[in-house]
């Protein structure tokens, strides 16, 4: 009877440590991710800046990345701000050429992007160390013509003029679609396409970085940022001539606000 009951005492022990140790690789998974390295690094575009994310995204256990060997990666959620901080302070830390930030924002809520605060102030330490910063905000006609949203975006602009960043407008329904996309191009080392748009509290949200073939979001990005008379700055300049005095007198006309963003 003793010896039964001592086996059976045994296979309870037994299991137990089978589960601490099964709870243990667990853990060990979530904590210290281990990403596929790439097996040639070469293939990105700028492999020093690739590899100093993909280390980074190792260090800081943001989440399973392992299809980044593939040279593109997936995030979601809160993840996304996170990682758009880290792919601004890696271009100067990197030393990745151009020093150039390209972003075309697909704004329909201008009071999402500030309260990036982190992502605010890396684009300060960008800019003020010398590097270039062009943001385009892409907008439809019927918002632009809109006094809140009109006062909520010029507001936006203050801010990131005030950092250093130049920015342009575009009117997205004159844009193709291939045009109107949500995009940050990083150097010529990454580009940050934004999939699907998340909310002020982060709770959903869809991102993708990709470290190979940059150059087509940079020319997409070119192709509505323009040059001369026509290019977004200038339309930007053309909206807030109609628009500023308005809100600032209080006096917003929709007929005059239409008729401008028509011309734009």
């Amino acid at each position: 009877m003793a010896d039964r009951v001592n086996l059976h005492v045994l296979l309870a022990i037994q299991a137990v440590l089978i589960l601490i140790l099964a709870a243990g690789h667990y853990w060990t998974r979530r904590t210290y991710i281990q990403l596929r390295r790439v097996t040639n690094l070469r293939s990105m575009d700028d492999a020093a800046y690739y590899d100093r994310v993909r280390a980074q995204l190792e260090a800081e256990l943001i989440s399973d990345y392992g299809e980044i060997a593939d040279g593109h990666l997936r995030v979601y959620a809160a993840e996304v701000p996170r990682l758009s901080t880290l792919l601004v302070n890696t271009v100067t830390e990197a030393q990745a050429q151009p020093q150039r930030i390209l972003a075309a924002d697909l704004t329909t809520n201008p009071t999402l992007l500030t309260g990036r605060r982190e992502y605010i102030a890396a684009n300060r330490r960008f800019t003020e160390s010398g590097g270039r910063i062009d943001r385009l905000f892409i907008a439809y006609a019927a918002d632009l013509a809109k006094a809140e949203f009109a006062a909520s975006l010029l507001s936006l602009i203050g801010q990131h003029r005030d950092l250093g960043v130049t920015c342009g407008l575009a009117v997205r329904d004159r844009l193709r679609a291939d045009q109107a996309v949500d995009v940050v191009v990083f150097a010529n080392a990454a580009a940050l396409v934004e999939e699907e748009q998340g909310d002020a509290d982060y709770n959903r949200g869809r991102s993708s970085v990709y470290f190979k073939n940059v150059g087509r979001w940079a020319g997409r990005f070119e192709s509505v940022w323009g040059h001369g008379a026509d290019s977004a700055p200038r339309v930007l300049q053309t909206y807030e001539a109609t628009a500023r005095p308005m809100l600032d007198a209080g006096t917003w006309d929709a007929d005059r606000a239409t008729s401008t963003v028509a011309t734009l």
